[in-house]
């Protein structure tokens, strides 16, 4: 039976889309001063009143303060050698005032290392970041429940064409490994106000409504088409507000590691991963260099030399079943380890933490909005933060299946995208409220309270060939409350769908209204912004899916404290289907071969290959 004889075409139907003393190491302020100050241009061609005239215009009047930072250059070298009274030559004074200028840099540096805690003087290390045009982001939002916080999206991308040196071993633009994908997707959320950070990982072949402007693929897909578009997608698809981006590529990625001294990292057993290059024999702690820690983050065909494994052959050996989800795993595993040796570089000594900067800043892009100031101001507010103690979290997808048991190629509009996840409403919802630090009750995207139900009016399309899916689900959202407009037939996309909900405008009133709906279902449920799909003249329309369900009413209204899952009840209609397995987990421990942190005291080896 159809649902009121109304039938709708589906869009995006193609695969595309005082004294010395007082002032705290002094000696090394000094020294951060002179290099800070050797990195500057000399100080020529000054125009009147000590402007300058020529190219380091720009330079010279970013120092804030300049007069009393030279007055104070002069009292910490007037303290030192002593003053006499008495006018200098007119010479003597002219050189004076140029030594001033100079010095007035390491005062700076002084003033800020002392009163910032070693973070302030990064605003001359951070003045020529790589900068690049994000389109989209949000400002940091001013009330509402997330008042004050930001979301960093922080993107590795696979671009070999980028790469300065082309490597074999990642595979050679010119020989046609040109592809543009986000291997790693990841958003830090930092909340100053409550000293609190979150980490969410989302994973790269999780399918979206939105992953390109022209329509669905993997998320991954997304950077083909630029950071902006990657925003865009998180935004519209999962009610994430971004702030700030920043990407790097694989030799970047090698570098700030070999800037570190490399990193050291427990294999408990053999691993071995033919794509990444992977290779290392079982020790108690490793040394990896930059390439070798890589390694180790890309790997996501991982073979391991499991007990009773009768071979040496790495080929033979078992395959870990989790790819990508097993992957982000370990390199949340990475970042723990990674941020313990940063900070046992000692983020408070300027000498090493001006190396450390220097040889890094190159290897990342940040977006146009980034100021140096709120960089500062981040790295004060966190940089004695314990990455143990920061929620590292991964969103809950569910991976697709053919009968035989096996993943399954995802088959959309009659284009193959390969093994593909879908999302967890609930479960993903769940995950992003812990990560935002709010209630189930909130719009996410303003930090706003939902709208009610009664003003939100509502769609609902049969995207399957289940008899009167349409209907069902209808019935089903207007006992929750909400105004039905309408329902009607929309063609299948495949065999297997995600049940989308549609909204026709990127308003924040629209987004809520979107928010709030998907909110009220389960199973492989996303919203996205599509106002082709939208139909009635509502503000939403649910497109149904394979498998979702619509929660029951409420019959209690206790409330759920911020970052915690609701009480779930079952849901007053559903569909299932076996062709999408149960959720991953947002928080899984390491498998016994992973690698993991050396044990305290351990000392570190070299890498030993595996005979293959």
């Amino acid at each position: 039976m159809t649902e009121d004889g109304r039938r709708r075409r589906a869009s995006g139907s193609s695969p595309r889309r005082s004294g010395r003393g007082s002032i705290p190491n002094e000696g090394g302020l000094r020294k951060l001063g002179d290099q800070v100050a050797s990195q500057q241009a000399p100080l020529e061609g000054k125009g009147p009143a000590g402007r300058n005239t020529g190219v380091d215009a720009d330079r010279d009047a970013a120092i804030p303060n300049e007069a009393g930072l030279a007055a104070l250059a002069e009292a910490m070298h007037g303290t030192k050698r002593g003053r006499r009274g008495g006018r200098r030559p007119k010479k003597v004074r002219s050189r004076r005032r140029r030594i001033a200028r100079r010095v007035a840099l390491i005062s700076l540096a002084v003033v800020l290392v002392v009163l910032g805690g070693g973070a302030g003087y990064a605003y001359y290390e951070t003045h020529d970041l790589h900068r690049v045009q994000v389109q989209g982001l949000n400002s940091a939002l001013t009330t509402g429940q997330e008042a004050g916080t930001e979301n960093i999206l922080m993107v590795g991308s696979t671009s070999r064409c980028a790469l300065t040196v082309q490597n074999a071993a990642y595979g050679l633009c010119s020989q046609g490994v040109n592809g543009v994908n986000s291997d790693v997707i990841m958003i830090l959320h930092a909340d100053p106000a409550h000293h609190q950070l979150a980490l969410l990982s989302i994973p790269r072949d999780l399918f979206i409504p939105n992953a390109r402007s022209t329509g669905p693929n993997k998320i991954d897909a997304g950077l083909y088409e630029g950071l902006s578009q990657l925003v865009a997608a998180i935004e519209e698809d999962f009610g994430i507000p971004i702030q700030h981006a920043v990407s790097l590529n694989f030799d970047q990625f090698a570098n700030i590691v070999d800037a570190l001294g490399g990193i050291n990292m427990s294999f408990p057993e053999s691993v071995f991963d033919a794509e990444s290059g992977l290779n290392i024999q079982a020790a108690t702690c490793v040394h990896l260099d930059g390439t070798q820690a890589l390694q180790v983050v890309r790997a996501r065909h991982l073979q391991y030399n499991a007990p009773g494994t009768t071979t040496s052959d790495a080929e033979y050996w078992p395959q870990e079943a989790q790819s990508d989800l097993a992957r982000i795993n370990r390199d949340h595993e990475f970042l723990r380890v990674l941020a313990t040796a940063v900070a046992k570089t000692g983020l408070a000594n300027p000498i090493s933490d001006l190396d450390l900067i220097n040889s890094v800043k190159a290897d990342l892009t940040f977006d146009q909005s980034w100021s140096v100031s709120n960089m500062a101001s981040l790295v004060l507010d966190f940089h004695a933060a314990d990455i143990n103690s920061v929620p590292q979290l991964t969103l809950p997808v569910a991976v697709v299946i053919d009968p035989d048991g096996t993943d399954g190629s995802l088959v959309y509009h009659g284009g193959s995208y390969g093994d593909v996840e879908f999302p967890s409403q609930a479960q993903d919802q769940s995950v992003i409220d812990q990560v935002l630090g709010i209630a189930s009750t909130t719009d996410s995207m303003t930090g706003s309270p939902l709208p009610a139900p009664s003003s939100v009016t509502v769609s609902v399309m049969n995207g399957t060939s289940v008899s009167n899916q349409a209907t069902d689900t209808s019935e089903a959202l207007a006992a929750l409350g909400f105004r039905m407009v309408g329902v009607g037939d929309t063609p299948a996309v495949g065999d297997v769908a995600e049940t989308v909900v549609y909204y026709a405008s990127r308003s924040a009133a629209t987004e809520a209204a979107a928010e709030s709906v998907t909110r009220s279902l389960s199973g492989s449920v996303i919203m996205a912004y599509d106002p082709s799909q939208v139909a009635d003249g509502a503000e939403v329309t649910v497109v149904t899916g394979t498998q979702f369900g619509v929660n029951a009413p409420a019959t209690s209204t206790t409330p759920t404290s911020a970052g915690t899952t609701p009480t779930s009840t079952p849901p007053s209609t559903s569909t299932s289907s076996g062709a999408i397995a149960a959720p991953s987990a947002s928080n899984p421990t390491l498998a016994p071969w992973d690698p993991r942190a050396c044990a305290a005291g351990a000392t570190p080896t070299a890498p030993v290959p595996n005979r293959t």
